[in-house]
């Protein structure tokens, strides 16, 4: 405990120093410190503000002249764009030119293995019909579980040297499996090369890379997510009419909180604008501009008190609901007013979450629905494709990931019709612009909107550059199942409730210094 509290110290001293960060790094998703760079350093002390307003004028001035013209610049294709009367459309930049496999060739069974047939199966029969493969040639492990459940089916599938050629990561998992050379082979070795990646969006890029930068692993969606609200319960309460007015309600974090206060006094308790405190959780997180891990310790830096304060003033009043996530008493606050909005990622406008919860087509409140970019951009989930470097089918996993991440023509058929928010940049500002309806079961939920548009918003915003750890899942956990526990539930202090944080990591990971 000794050295708990000595750490604990350290972090609210660093807390203090960097008091700044809170701010920037979850109230303003405009704001380009928010969504682009990780904070290097802490802001600097007045001692030292006061030593640059001593600095010569001289030198101000040529600081000045360099950030105008670097806005200048910044804001040339925008100004272009203005006044053309319409955004600049991104430009492909992807070749989808690739080279000679390395790996295993010729093999009977092209196996591919999933935790559940979500995916697979509507991605195999676009290959076939694409390349001509037969059914006999392609063997689907289907494991029937939950996400989490794969890695240990997985373990069992190398440990028995069973048939194994491309199989899916979760983002929460992914890294234990693309930091391991014997389970995942890099993706030069089956002909890629940067330049056929150069359109995915940059955050998936990460995830899909190991500890040196190497890329193993490339994932065909972009699971981004914005903020799906009730527009007869928006309109009543907060009298806004449509998703911009909405948007400006909620546009960041203190907004978001104190729009919650004010529609929980409205309607005496009865109605949250927030599902859940995890969704709040899986959207806050994403704002971190430090790594959860640092120096193989753990960084508890001042985002943490400043969402447990915001879920402390949202749970005392009701603007979050006591849900959790998953139970039937969640979807069914979509249809009894007991909350506004639900946090919803890609795959969650069907039946995964937002449909569900509207009671499906016909239901109590489907056709009631919109949708927002929300308090933060985000992402929640995702899956990536990997390779097993002992596969004996080389060519037809470059062609199925090809098919999926590469081809432009081929990831957008599929896009619209699985439907799916895909992991290419061209592709998705195409289908944007187009108005071409990813999915009517969706759209008619949301009275027509088309929710790719917002996604393709909130995707270009996330930044997970030097962010990302093999612990991010577990810790993240931890933490929002501490704060629930201890500083919402039991009243318990900031200091307490960062001790028994630290606790559970140190249990949990006791790797961790």
């Amino acid at each position: 405990m000794n050295k708990l509290k000595k750490t604990l110290a350290l972090v609210a001293t660093l807390a203090m120093a960097t008091s700044a960060f809170a701010s920037c790094g979850g109230d303003d998703p405009s704001s380009s410190t928010a969504t682009s760079a990780p904070a290097t350093s802490a802001p600097e002390s007045s001692e030292e503000e006061s030593s640059e307003e001593e600095s010569s004028e001289e030198e101000s001035e040529e600081e000045s002249e360099a950030e105008d013209e670097s806005e200048a610049e910044d804001g040339e294709e925008d100004s272009e764009a203005e006044d053309e009367g319409e955004a600049e459309p991104v430009v492909a930049k992807g070749s989808t030119e690739v080279g000679e496999v390395s790996l295993g060739t010729g093999g009977a069974t092209f196996t591919v293995a999933a935790w559940n047939a979500d995916d697979v199966p509507a991605m195999l029969e676009q290959w076939k019909s694409v390349t001509g493969t037969s059914d006999d040639k392609i063997n689907f492990i289907n494991f029937d579980v939950g996400g989490g459940q794969a890695s240990e089916k997985y373990d069992a599938l190398f440990n028995d040297n069973a048939d194994l050629d491309v199989y899916f990561c979760e983002a929460d998992w992914a890294l234990k499996y693309i930091n391991d050379d014997t389970k995942t082979a890099p993706l030069e070795q089956l002909g890629f090369t940067d330049d056929n990646f150069a359109d995915i969006y940059g955050y998936t890029d990460e995830i899909g890379k190991d500890s040196n930068g190497v890329r193993k692993g490339v994932s065909w969606q972009a699971a981004a997510g914005g903020f799906a609200y009730r527009a007869d319960l928006a309109e009543q309460y907060l009298g806004v009419t449509s998703p911009e007015e909405m948007q400006a309600k909620i546009g960041n974090w203190e907004d978001f909180v104190a729009t919650a206060e004010d529609i929980a006094e409205q309607s005496g308790g009865a109605t949250a604008l927030a599902d859940t405190l995890g969704g709040m959780w899986q959207v806050f997180a994403a704002t971190r501009t430090t790594p959860w891990v640092v120096d193989n310790a753990l960084n508890i830096d001042s985002s943490c008190q400043q969402f447990a304060d915001y879920a402390k003033r949202l749970w005392d009043c009701g603007g979050v609901t006591k849900n959790p996530q998953w139970d039937p008493s969640w979807y069914a606050s979509g249809q009894d007013d007991s909350a506004m909005g639900f946090f919803v990622s890609t795959w969650g406008f069907g039946d995964a979450i937002l449909a569900q919860a509207a009671g499906g087509e016909g239901g109590a409140t489907y056709g009631k629905w919109k949708v927002c970019q929300g308090p933060s951009p985000y992402f929640w989930g995702g899956t990536w494709i990997v390779v097993n470097p002992a596969t004996d089918n080389a060519e037809e996993a470059q062609s199925f990931i090809k098919t999926f991440t590469v081809d432009p023509a081929t990831i957008k058929e599929y896009a619209l019709s699985k439907p799916e928010y895909c992991n290419n940049m061209a592709v998705m500002e195409e289908i944007v612009n187009s108005g071409e309806n990813p999915n009517e079961y969706v759209t008619n939920l949301l009275d027509g909107q088309n929710y790719f548009e917002v996604l393709h918003e909130n995707a270009k915003k996330i930044n997970l550059n030097g962010l990302i750890t093999p612990y991010d899942a577990t810790i993240k956990s931890d933490f929002i199942d501490i704060v629930q526990a201890q500083y919402l539930e039991s009243g318990a202090s900031w200091d307490d409730t960062q001790i028994a944080f630290m606790e559970k990591v140190s249990g949990d990971i006791p790797d961790l210094g």
